[in-house]
């Protein structure tokens, strides 16, 4: 039988650890909460927890060294200690992270070693990019060209579960998703380069229907020109990843953004209330905070990003519970504390590719495909479309249906062609319509 070691319990985890159970493929799932760990898998066998935490390299070495493949959901920050360590024992690595320039540097060591890492086996990245490759392939395939390339994708809850002015909960981590918003962005728009500064990021958001939920608005993730090359496209004229949002959400952030509730600085925090930080760090006064705010930024209380500010809580006479650190810190506690989902409540995961296409016959056309998954009572969907493709993934590599070494994303087809085929038996795809353009 065949064994993986999975390090990280965290959300996403159960989906993964169901697949492979399932599939006679032996667990162990090493965490820092053994208890946690078990959770996972009640009711099955086969699974074993470990407690362990990523300073034991010592154990760390040993685990990998008696299982067949490692899958790290742990921070991506661990990853590429992880990666030197299957490297050194010749064993398999998957991650649903993106790949840290750090990660790319061990290719020729994981070529040598005859292992692969594979990297950004999850939803986005990951399914974001095999669905995108499934049609770039296509079209190229006819002869055809791609001249505009728009990928967006969101992890949200419901509509019915929007119900707080942000309109978002989270089923992941508060402070992953602020971290992101502090990014700064750059995507190719009719063959210009388009560079956005982090305090411009959620200014000016695309506004996109998608059917069955509502018009949507979308601001760009992160850098999308490498994926120019990634995806093999040198002939697009404009490439944009983006990320979805209900209304609202872009305003809100951008407030937050501008009076520097999201910075990283480290605060002498002891004795102090939200409102006297968030006035402090601006340079205005704590009495009469939201007028100041309001004159200042020539906004009323009618203010989508007002509201939203207000009831999170940054500007109560309330005292902060830290003595030290960030404005981030305070602002992502206080998401933690009123944002997070609850079981009561569904998730969502959107995807929506468009193409604008030239087709060898000199006809141009567009090419949507729309993924629209909820969760459900077994797994949330950001867990199962994360898990799923990387449990998937490990099944390959175990049954020599993946052969590559190196450091890889899934842009091959012969990596994302049987993952596609899988996850649409076990119920998640994308549609796709055609129309030709005049």
């Amino acid at each position: 039988m065949k064994k993986v070691l999975i390090l990280g319990a965290g959300m996403v985890v159960k989906p993964i650890v169901h697949y492979l159970l399932d599939n006679n493929i032996e667990v162990t799932l090493a965490s820092h909460t053994k208890e946690k760990a078990e959770k996972a898998f009640e009711g099955y066998s086969n699974a074993k927890a470990v407690a362990w935490t990523i300073d034991q390299l010592d154990v760390l070495d040993e685990l990998i060294k008696s299982n067949d493949l490692t899958v790290s959901l742990l921070p991506y920050t661990y990853h590429v200690v992880v990666a030197e360590r299957c490297i050194v024992s010749s064993k398999n690595m998957i991650t649903t992270s993106y790949v840290s320039p750090e990660m790319n540097k061990l290719n020729e060591k994981a070529k040598e070693a005859g292992v692969i890492i594979l990297n950004e086996l999850g939803v986005d990245p990951g399914y974001d990019h095999m669905t995108a490759m499934e049609i770039i392939d296509r079209v190229h395939e006819h002869g055809g060209k791609i001249d505009e390339f728009y990928s967006l994708c969101g992890a949200l809850c419901a509509p019915e579960a929007s119900s707080n002015p942000f309109r978002y909960k989270f089923s992941w981590s508060p402070k992953g998703v602020v971290m992101a918003s502090n990014k700064d962005a750059q995507y190719l728009k009719n063959g210009e380069i388009i560079n956005l500064d982090t305090a411009d990021l959620f200014k000016n958001p695309l506004s996109i229907d998608f059917p069955e939920v509502e018009k949507m608005q979308v601001y760009p993730n992160r850098d999308s020109l490498p994926y120019i090359d990634i995806y093999g496209i040198p002939e697009v004229k404009t490439m944009f990843r983006g990320t979805f949002r209900y209304e609202n959400w872009c305003d809100a952030l951008d407030l937050l953004k501008t009076l520097k509730l999201t910075s990283y600085d480290e605060l002498d925090l002891k004795g102090k209330t939200f409102a006297q930080v968030t006035a402090e760090i601006n340079g205005f006064e704590s009495n009469g905070l939201k007028n100041t705010i309001k004159t200042k930024f020539n906004i009323d209380d009618n203010h989508v990003g007002l509201k939203a500010i207000e009831w999170l809580g940054v500007l109560d006479n309330k005292p902060v519970h830290l003595e030290k650190g960030s404005a981030f810190d305070l602002t992502s506690d206080l998401m933690i504390d009123k944002m997070m989902m609850d079981e009561s409540d569904r998730d969502m995961v959107i995807m929506q590719h468009i193409f604008n296409i030239t087709k060898d016959n000199g006809e141009k056309g567009v090419i949507i495909s729309r993924m629209l998954d909820y969760g459900n009572k077994d797994a949330t969907s950001i867990a199962r479309t994360v898990a799923l493709p990387a449990a998937i993934g490990v099944k390959m590599i175990l049954d020599g249906g993946i052969t590559d070494t190196g450091v890889h994303i899934p842009i091959k087809k012969s990596i994302y062609a049987p993952i596609l085929k899988e996850l649409k038996n076990l119920g998640i795809s994308m549609t796709e319509t055609f129309k030709l353009l005049d």
